[in-house]
């Protein structure tokens, strides 16, 4: 994973869009953070800026609610 490392000024703004779009749809405490750990996680290297774009813009609340779950049951901070 990659997630130790800051999220470039573009990536955070696309993680902020995502968390808009999130609140408007009612999932309103989302962090970018929280955005940018959830989409890199299966990242081993950083992919080509277009893929992980997409991969933001792509999340969709139902992945978001299984990641969730999967890190309180891994004893993940919420």
């Amino acid at each position: 994973m990659i997630q130790k490392q800051p999220l470039d000024e573009k990536l955070a703004y696309v993680c902020e869009i995502k968390v808009q779009e999130f609140a408007m749809l009612g999932y309103e405490d989302i962090t970018m953070e929280e955005i940018w750990e959830c989409v890199s996680e299966k990242y081993k290297e950083m992919p080509p800026l277009h893929k992980v774009v997409n991969d933001i813009l792509s999340l969709k609340p139902g992945r978001w609610m299984n990641w969730m779950t999967m890190r309180a049951y891994k004893g993940g901070s919420m």
